[in-house]
């Protein structure tokens, strides 16, 4: 963070198939998409940047089922580990999932699966960074900051292609 200049992250709310979807943004970058209205980043302003526009159109294109990867500029703040899972998760195909224990081994820590789950798990752009891609080594689905439902309504979607 040494050299960032810090500025209000403004913040956006969109109806959408999984509930109502809150988008942040700061200096033109997408950091934080959240569930429900009462999760937003401490310290924002409700209003509709640029980008945040660009970014509810992405999202409608996404549900409407004609966007398959979004060109929205990300800006996720996090661990080093948590950005290297983050990463690996952009590589997942729309439409395929892969296993913590994937992750993990793309990663290069073929035995972090756990920790691979927790920076799932603290993904802060959701859906635009794919973590609903991610399911159990059996195949289950697992844990979701949008609840289960939500997860399995996108890998759903995406299987429509």
């Amino acid at each position: 963070m040494e050299g960032r200049v810090r500025t209000m992250k403004n913040v956006c709310y969109m109806s959408s198939p999984i509930g109502v979807l809150g988008i942040a943004e700061e200096n033109g970058q997408i950091t934080d998409v959240f569930f429900g209205r009462d999760k937003a980043p401490i310290g924002t302003l409700e209003t509709v940047t640029p980008i945040l526009q660009r970014a509810m159109n992405e999202l409608r294109e996404y549900f409407e089922g004609t966007r398959r990867e979004f060109s929205i500029p990300l800006d996720p703040h996090g661990t080093e580990f948590q950005r290297s899972v983050w990463k690996a998760l952009l590589t997942i195909p729309y439409g395929e999932t892969r296993s913590y224990g994937q992750i993990a081994a793309q990663i290069g820590s073929p035995d972090a699966s756990r920790a691979v789950g927790t920076a799932n798990h603290n993904n802060p752009v959701s859906i635009f960074i794919p973590c609903h891609r991610v399911i159990g080594q059996d195949g289950s689905l697992t844990g979701y900051g949008g609840g289960l439902e939500a997860k399995k309504f996108l890998l759903e979607l995406e299987q429509r292609k």
